[in-house]
């Protein structure tokens, strides 16, 4: 499982010209699925992406994780982070799950972190075209892959 953590001051999602999610300061996790991914994935990028200290203290150290500001976050599905550049010109998309089994985990996936995070979490519509909008605060963009633990 892979997800982009980025810190905004503001995001947003649209799909049909309707707002799905729309948050202030928080987190935009965009986050895509492979066929290899577990329930242990899910529980520990759930758990790193709560406590992660990336929101500026006083002195505006990054102290503070999205809890800390009181912020809120935003889940979206985006199967193009399992691209594979390796040949040509065209990324293939193989190692990304196919909905039957992508949907389920998502959907564990938000509920977990809602769990950790104790509070509602917006998202997006799994398959949908969505126009993503946000405000890059830093920029702070952080990369983890669950099966690359670094």
């Amino acid at each position: 499982m892979r997800v982009v953590i980025q810190r905004v001051s503001e995001a947003s999602v649209t799909v049909d010209g309707q707002k799905t999610a729309d948050i202030q300061k928080g987190l935009l996790v965009l986050v895509g699925i492979e066929d290899a991914d577990t329930q242990e994935d899910i529980d520990w990028l759930a758990g790193k992406i709560i406590k992660m200290r990336i929101f500026g203290d006083e002195n505006d150290v990054m102290n503070y994780s999205v809890q800390d500001v009181d912020g809120d976050i935003i889940v979206v599905s985006q199967f193009t982070l399992h691209a594979s550049t390796k040949k040509g010109n065209r990324p293939s998309y193989i190692k990304a799950s196919k909905p039957e089994f992508a949907i389920p985990m998502y959907e564990n996936f938000v509920k977990a972190v809602e769990k950790e995070f104790q509070k509602k979490v917006q998202t997006g519509i799994f398959g949908a075209d969505m126009k993503v909008s946000l405000l890059n605060d830093g920029p702070v963009t952080i990369t983890i892959d669950s099966k690359n633990k670094e």
